[in-house]
């Protein structure tokens, strides 16, 4: 296993893995560039928790519990530093010091439990009709494939310590475009085949939902989530110019957090234009 895979599974999974030997820049981007292939490991637990026959509030709950355990909840915890950051209306060091603080504070805390209810919701309006499993497999995909996005010269590092300083601005931003590209063409390829599997709504079933159906219709499962990827992507980085504004760059938590509103949208999207 390379030091790059050791890097991005060790970082940005829960899974046990040996300690990459060295860690330099042409590492730490490689290891972002490899950030998609964690979201594809992600998916295999947590897609097969989806077929079971449980009600589909309770399999949403419990995939989202179960995604939060194998990342470490890492991003969840930097999207709840970064909302503490931007919600306390300072800028620079004064922002950063707020982020840094052991406790979570009032907008960490909102920010969470909307955050996580509207995943929730969305991943149970999904699995009733049978799209759950492609499309948290294509918000896996596409959330992690915002990664190499944010570590190009675009965003510079915050601090001058952290996680951020050995990811900000090692990804070539050709490289991270074709990152992202392949991250969200691969996720809406499986999903495509795993919601035609699943799909149990009023649309014809055809030779895949991301194709004409047999009526000649264009269903909406095949438009949701390529919006949903623009979309989300969209915001990804929406977030990392606010932060970047406010905070004098991007942090460890703020790639978190960019993870974690690239994947919320990802399930919202298309719960919102599914019929």
């Amino acid at each position: 296993m390379s030091d790059a895979l050791r890097l991005c599974l060790g970082t940005l999974t829960a899974l046990r893995v040996p300690a990459p030997t060295s860690v330099d820049r042409r590492t730490a981007a490689r290891a972002m560039l490899l950030a998609p292939l964690a979201g594809l490991l992600l998916a295999v637990p947590l897609v097969l928790l989806l077929l079971l026959d449980v009600p589909p509030l309770l399999l949403a709950a419990l995939a989202v519990a179960a995604l939060a355990l194998l990342t470490r909840g890492l991003h969840l915890d930097g999207l709840a530093d970064t909302a503490d950051g931007l919600g306390s209306g300072r800028t620079g060091d004064h922002a950063l010091a707020v982020m840094r603080r052991s406790d979570v504070g009032p907008f960490g805390v909102v920010t969470l439990a909307l955050v996580l209810l509207v995943q929730v919701a969305s991943l149970a309006v999904l699995v009733a009709t049978g799209t759950g499993p492609g499309v948290l497999l294509a918000a896996l995909l596409v959330s992690r494939g915002v990664l190499p996005l944010l570590c190009t010269a675009a965003f510079p590092p915050a601090r001058r310590d952290g996680l951020g300083v050995s990811f900000a601005g090692v990804v070539p931003t050709v490289a991270a475009a074709g990152s992202a590209l392949v991250a969200v063409v691969v996720g809406l390829a499986l999903a495509a085949l795993l919601t035609d599997m699943q799909y149990q709504g009023p649309l014809p079933r055809s030779t895949g939902y991301f194709w004409f159906a047999g009526s000649g219709e264009w269903p909406a499962v095949a438009l949701a989530v390529p919006i949903a990827a623009a979309v989300a992507v969209a915001a990804a980085l929406l977030l990392a110019r606010r932060c970047a504004a406010r905070f004098g760059g991007l942090t460890g938590d703020t790639y978190g957090a960019g993870v974690e509103v690239a994947f919320t949208t990802m399930l919202l999207v298309p719960a919102l234009l599914l019929p």
